[in-house]
């Protein structure tokens, strides 16, 4: 890598090179990468402000086409992870009541991820889907995405009483980020408890959606039967709700996972070796 977004080379790499584990030559075919590519973008060619892409002003930024592009981006990134029964697509006509549940319905952000300026539109998959169906009722769940806090009775008494489920689960920024990894794969706090409680009590199976950057572990949901669909949306930017409502109601056909993993286990204590 070479050019680190955290302050890990800053605290550590004088020492590396003292104990010669970093070469000089390592840094210097770093920083010959970092400022050739620089040199080839016009960085260094006047002020930068007046470049091509030095002053873009909001109306391009959130023009149309890139509306449209930022939607295309989404749908391409939706990935299918299970479909038991055809459970996907739903059908608008026959979902008269749409459960949805999880800290991650009704929170813009949890779709932008990092590496972002402001989104230009602000709608929340939840608001997304109703426009699709017009009895849509919502239950947080959690109390955050952390998920230490769980209303485990509303979310029962709202599986009971809509035709459909949805739930949106996953990370956010407080998880994991550039500088910051996780030192296990589980969703967050009680999400597994929320997500099996609404299937155990669903009219029919439930579809998990999961907002997340990095893997998680999801076998509990892959081997439950009342789980029907499950797809992994990523952080899929600010035209993400419309993507994942077009990919529920059947108007984008996602892409499925193009292979397996052979599943490994390991001892939390290993990650000491690492």
């Amino acid at each position: 890598m070479d050019l680190d977004c955290s302050d890990f080379v800053q605290k550590h790499a004088g020492s590396a090179v003292q104990q010669g584990i970093l070469s000089q030559g390592d840094i210097d075919r770093a920083l010959f990468n970092v400022l050739s590519l620089r040199i080839r973008l016009g960085h260094f060619n006047g002020n930068p402000l007046q470049l091509p892409a030095g002053n873009i002003p909001p109306s391009q930024v959130c023009s149309k086409e890139h509306h449209d592009l930022a939607l295309e981006a989404a749908k391409a990134g939706i990935v299918l992870l299970k479909n038991a029964a055809n459970l996907l697509p739903l059908a608008r006509s026959k979902v008269t009541s749409l459960g949805v549940i999880g800290p991650s319905a009704n929170a813009g952000d949890r779709l932008i991820g990092n590496y972002n300026g402001p989104p230009c539109t602000g709608i929340t998959p939840l608001g997304e889907l109703r426009n699709y169906v017009a009895d849509t009722r919502f239950v947080q769940g959690c109390n955050s995405v952390a998920c230490d806090a769980a209303t485990i009775n509303a979310v029962i008494l709202l599986a009971k009483s809509v035709d459909q489920v949805v739930l949106f689960m996953g990370l956010d920024q407080d998880h994991e980020r550039e500088g910051l990894d996780r030192i296990d794969l589980v969703l967050p706090g009680l999400q597994q408890t929320v997500i099996t409680k609404a299937a155990k009590y669903a009219k029919r199976p439930v579809i998990l959606v999961l907002l997340t950057g990095g893997p998680v572990d999801i076998t509990f949901a892959k081997n439950d039967p009342r789980i029907g669909a499950i797809l992994w949306a990523g952080y899929p930017g600010e035209a993400g709700a419309l993507a994942i409502a077009q990919v529920l109601f059947g108007e984008h056909n996602p892409g499925e996972a193009s292979h397996s993993i052979t599943e490994s286990f390991f001892f939390m204590s290993m990650i000491s070796t690492i």
